[in-house]
Order: structure tokens, then C-alpha cells, then sequence
């Protein structure tokens, strides 16, 4: 079976290329844009996503880390005193205006974080420490938003709302949903965004590991008003749904998947199709010899497991390489195992689906037909 499904495959080399190329194109655009959908959904949560080892406080209303309010400092202290409660921090995430030497201006979100603790920031350190935002006017952006602010490096200077600070350090691989990210001290993000001292964005709770993290957030969401409690986790995806609900990006990558899906659909099958009409005395002489249409069958959906497995292989090295190259430039984000292995079914779904065209063509002619004149 598998060496004749390799000659009828090898016979018409134009369509056997033709159909390999409708399974790469398929799978190419389908792990290409499940790839870009997973940085933008990794970088909407992130800054939840590198703190959910702590309980979230955000004013009542708030579902998106991205949009937070500002609450009262003296509700931290509230919340302290809840038993079960170890240790609370604050948290500034407030945007500014930045102007650089060459004439160029950018938006930042200033995460600001209490030191000596620096909880919720900064986070993957590459260059310094995040001691080094004690020192006046310190501030540390991320290796991959150096472009985007200006080309400056450590130990340059620039404005933030007409306030001089430098680039004290440098993260690498923190990126930001719709904006760039700049950590400090949390003085210094309510100084340069003109936040009240008495205000905060948000708290990072620390528990009692004695206590169920569940029940400190029920005695926080029961006991003080005009806040919520959250568990990392479910804020990371409030956060994320939150986002696509209230944008386009959903919609728009699952259009180009189904599209992908589509195509790759057609021109397997189209191609498959016409490689059996092509062939279609060999296919009747192979009836006509006691071949049943389920060998027929067989055989047709082995020639398209063949273009799977080589298209899958083939596939999965672009995007990998796709994967690897845009990382460069900051678009980082991996490929779980679930994924790769829908991948390689969504691949054997095409082909299969494709070949189908093939198999009602060839099964349905009656074996004296071929010979014919």
C-alpha cells in the first residue's frame, strides 16, 4: 500500500508538489498567527502574569491590569490588618510623556513599586539591579523597547513630563500590551505622573501560608468596600478577556485561521482531485483487477498521511524559524505542547479533508468505463 501510494505520488511530481504546498501554506499561516495571538494575549496579563504569586487589590469595577484606578493608600493599611493577611504592598502603574535627546516622544507606563521589597517590579533584570532605582531619577526599560524610546541606553538621560531621569538598568523580555514599560521607586512614579502620594494603583497582598489564599479573598472582598481581591491567576484572564471582548484582535486572527484552515482545504483538495482525474484509467485498472473502493480508499488517504507527516515536518521548521527570528526583535512568546499537537491534527484534518474530492472522484466509476474508446 505505502509503495504504491509513493509511485502514484512520485508520478505526477507538479501535482504532488502543488498539494504539499496547499498543507504548508495552510499550517504556515495557521501556527504564524496563533503565534502573534499568544504575545498580544502574553503581553496584555504580564505584569499579573510575573506577580500572581500575590493576591491583586484593585478598586471595585476594575477586570484589566492595563486600566487600573486609584484607591486609597490608607486601604492598604485596612487590609493589613485582616488576619490572614502577612504583608501589603502598593503598586503605581500610571502613564507619562517622555521626550528623548533626538527630538523623539513616547508613551510609558511606569510600574512604581516600595522599596526595599520592589514587588511587582522590575521584573527579568538583564542589566543592573533593581536597587538601582534608589539612585535620583533612575528609571529601567526593557532591552527591546530601546528603539521605541529614543535608541537611549543605560546611562543616558531624558525627560519624563519635563523631569529629568536616566536609564538606570535594563529588563529584557517584560513587553507591555499597547504600551512600553518603565520601572522606578514608587515615589518617584507618583512624582513624575503627578499622582497623589495618599493614591496607589493597585496592592500585593502577601498571605499567611496557614490560610487558604481563597479565604483571604473572601474576608478582603466582604470586609472593605470599594475594593475586589483577586487570585493571580483569575485576574490574568479577566484581564485578557476583558481586552478581547472590548477590541478587534479575536475576531481578526480567527478570521486569517479559519481563512488558513480554508485554503489549505481547497488547494489539497482541488490538487488531489485533479491528480485522480489525471489518473483516472490507473485508479479503473486497479478496480478492474479486484481492487475494492476500499482499497481504493486506503490507498488515496496514504498518499495523504504522506503529504501530512512531510507537510507537518516541513511546517513545523518555518514556524519554529518564524518563531525564532521574530523573537529577536522582541516578540517572544512559545508554542505549548497542546498547540504543537493540534498543529499535527489541524495538518491531518486538511489533508484528509482535502483528499475526500479524490475518493468520491475515483470510487465512484465503474471499472469497464476506463477501457472504453
Amino acid at each position: 500500500m505505502l509503495f504504491t501510494a509513493l509511485k502514484f505520488i512520485w508520478y505526477d511530481k507538479p501535482k504532488s508538489i502543488g498539494a504539499l504546498a496547499g498543507v504548508l501554506i495552510s499550517i504556515f499561516l495557521i501556527g504564524q498567527q496563533s503565534g502573534i495571538f499568544i504575545f498580544l494575549t502574553d503581553a496584555m496579563g504580564v505584569l499579573v502574569r510575573n506577580n500572581k504569586q500575590y493576591i491583586w487589590i484593585t478598586d471595585s469595577k476594575t477586570t484589566n491590569v492595563n486600566a487600573l484606578s486609584a484607591i486609597d493608600v490608607r486601604l492598604g493599611r485596612e487590609i493589613e490588618s485582616i488576619k490572614g493577611v502577612k504583608k501589603v504592598y502598593p503598586l503605581v502603574v500610571a502613564g507619562v510623556s517622555a521626550k528623548f535627546n533626538n527630538g523623539k516622544s513616547s508613551g510609558i507606563n511606569l510600574i512604581g513599586s516600595q522599596a526595599p521589597y520592589f514587588k511587582g517590579g522590575p521584573l527579568l533584570m538583564d542589566i543592573g539591579t533593581e536597587k538601582d532605582m534608589l539612585k535620583e531619577g533612575a528609571i529601567i526599560i526593557d532591552f527591546f523597547d530601546k528603539k521605541t524610546l529614543g535608541g537611549v541606553e543605560v546611562g543616558e538621560s531624558f525627560e519624563i513630563n519635563n523631569k529629568k531621569v536616566f536609564i538606570a538598568g535594563q529588563t529584557k523580555g517584560i513587553r507591555g500590551f499597547g504600551g512600553v514599560y518603565g520601572f522606578t521607586t514608587i515615589e518617584r512614579a507618583r512624582y513624575l505622573s503627578k499622582m497623589s502620594v495618599n493614591k496607589a494603583s493597585a496592592f500585593l497582598v502577601e498571605w499567611d501560608k496557614n490560610t487558604s489564599a481563597e479565604i483571604v479573598i473572601q474576608k478582603i472582598n466582604a470586609g472593605i468596600p470599594g475594593v475586589r481581591a483577586w487570585n493571580g491567576e483569575e485576574f490574568e484572564k479577566a484581564t485578557v478577556i476583558t481586552v478581547l471582548s472590548s477590541s478587534g484582535i479575536a475576531i481578526s486572527i480567527g478570521t486569517l485561521l479559519v481563512f488558513a484552515l480554508i485554503s489549505g482545504f481547497v488547494i489539497i483538495g482541488l490538487t488531489l482531485y485533479s491528480a485522480a482525474t489525471d489518473r483516472i484509467k490507473d485508479y479503473g485498472t486497479l478496480k478492474a483487477i479486484g481492487a475494492t473502493n476500499g482499497y481504493i480508499t486506503r490507498l488515496i488517504l496514504t498518499q495523504a498521511l504522506i503529504f501530512a507527516l512531510l507537510g507537518y515536518g516541513i511546517g513545523y521548521f518555518l514556524i519554529d524559524s518564524f518563531r525564532k527570528g521574530i523573537a529577536n526583535a522582541g516578540t517572544i512568546f512559545t508554542f505549548p505542547l497542546w498547540l504543537q499537537f493540534t498543529f499535527f491534527f489541524v495538518t491531518l484534518l486538511i489533508a484528509f479533508g482535502g483528499s475526500l474530492f479524490a475518493i468520491r472522484r475515483v470510487t465512484s466509476i465503474e471499472p469497464a468505463q476506463v477501457f472504453r474508446t
